[in-house]
């Protein structure tokens, strides 16, 4: 998971380390990006997100709070709930684990 990480990307890196009918499970890098502002991710599977490395902030479509994730934090988004990643730590790579399924 930490091996061969870049410090600096165009955009981020996703690999797809599992892809199976009822799950996939990707290992993603960012270094310092964000979702295009006015641009929403809609999912029609849930998602599990953890981060493993540097840090995040999530930004939900449906409440003016966001979601800070560090090490170690993990936030469980359901199908269709609309969301972006506000921020990404741009000093360090931020190493995400996601896992789509349902």
């Amino acid at each position: 998971m930490f091996t061969a990480l870049p410090r600096t990307l165009p955009q981020e890196l996703v690999e797809l380390l599992v892809d199976h009918p009822q799950v996939r499970i990707e290992r993603i890098v960012s270094t310092g990006q964000s979702t295009p502002a006015g641009c929403w991710y809609d999912q029609h599977q849930h998602e599990w997100v953890v981060v493993l490395q540097g840090e995040a902030e999530l930004q939900w479509d449906d409440e003016p709070q966001t979601t800070r994730l560090r090490p170690g934090d993990h936030v469980l988004i359901p199908a269709h709930r609309k969301h972006r990643v506000r921020w990404t730590t741009p000093e360090q790579p931020t190493v995400w684990l996601v896992v789509f399924f349902g």
